[in-house]
């Protein structure tokens, strides 16, 4: 899980122990009555991450009654989505590696994968069932989005519009929306006011664009042992990130040998680490970090309107926690 420095000793001390609480529920959620599936959707559970998401459902609704027995619920609902997210992700990368171990897809096979995705957003909806119409309501629109922009990354930038852009749309969609419903149920469903609630979400939709933006610096730089997943993978898979459409908007004639590799998927292991030598030294690496940090100061700024105390430091953390990650 990630930690948060800077944080009061109050704040720190009720999100260790609401956090713990998560971490219980969504391991026991995610039993079922046949152990196969049970032990395939607990293998990234077990397997750790940063819990981001569930983390951001609880600060928000510390601007409500954070006691409420409803937020826990919500925190696992967003993690069991991202979750089940990874898993359908994973297939369409044939990723081998996530969270620092052999992916489900790399260790059953790509059906098994996609119908673990499927259980536990099966899963999560239960869940959702007690929280009420308007939680299932936002969790189908938010579902819609994250569709919605996985399409619109397969399907690439229309003819005419800028790939960068059209990629900071897909992230919009893709990541700025679960971060987005964090806040919402951790906001409305604790009774926060509905403008605390709204400035919660804009902030945390902002926040989950430099979350990514900053993974797509990280599968770049990083080591296998220091993001959990093998670096390159974006590449292998001709997939568009913010480092490689800035080289091919610079259009350097230096990097004519990298930008024909950046056409297409890269399939040849040498090729790859010809470009991920050449990308961690590029100008564009540079540029997407300044990026990055843009959209983190950006987020910052939505926050002016909230109370300063203990809980609005810790968003603020957040952003300095997630921008530190590829800094």
């Amino acid at each position: 899980m990630v930690t948060l420095p800077s944080l009061s000793a109050e704040v720190e001390r009720d999100l260790t122990a609401r956090m713990k609480a998560v971490e219980e529920f969504l391991y026991d959620h995610a039993a079922g009555t046949l152990p196969f599936a049970t032990e395939t959707s607990r293998h990234l559970i077990s397997a750790g991450g940063k819990r981001f998401r569930p983390l951001l459902t609880l600060l928000a609704s510390n601007y409500g009654d954070p006691t409420r027995e409803e937020i826990i619920k919500a925190a696992v609902v967003v993690e069991l989505t991202h979750l089940a997210t990874l898993y359908h992700d994973d297939v369409m990368d044939e990723a081998p590696l996530r969270r620092g171990v052999e992916s489900a897809n790399k260790r059953w096979g790509n059906s098994v994968a996609i119908l673990t995705g499927d259980y536990l957003f099966a899963k999560s909806s239960l869940l959702l069932a007690d929280l009420g119409p308007d939680a299932v309501r936002h969790q189908a629109m938010t579902f819609e989005r994250l569709v919605i922009g996985q399409i619109m990354e397969t399907q690439g930038a229309p003819v005419g519009e800028d790939a960068l852009e059209h990629y900071l749309r897909v992230v919009a969609e893709k990541t700025g929306s679960l971060f987005g419903l964090c806040a919402r149920y951790g906001g409305y469903l604790s009774g926060a006011h509905p403008e605390i609630v709204e400035t919660l979400v804009s902030f945390s939709e902002e926040l989950g664009i430099a979350f990514q933006l900053a993974d797509d610096v990280i599968d770049i730089e990083s080591s296998s042992n220091q993001s959990g997943k093998t670096p390159g993978t974006d590449l292998r898979e001709g997939v568009p990130t913010l480092v490689t459409l800035l080289v091919q908007r610079m259009a350097k004639p230096d990097d004519s040998r990298l930008l024909e590799l950046l056409a297409g998927p890269i399939t040849n292991e040498d090729d790859v680490t010809y470009a991920l030598k050449e990308l961690r030294s590029h100008q564009a690496l540079s540029e997407a970090k300044k990026i990055t940090m843009q959209y983190a100061e950006s987020a910052r700024k939505k926050l002016a309107t909230l109370p300063l105390n203990g809980t609005t430091e810790g968003l603020l953390t957040m952003c300095d926690a997630l921008v530190s990650r590829s800094a």
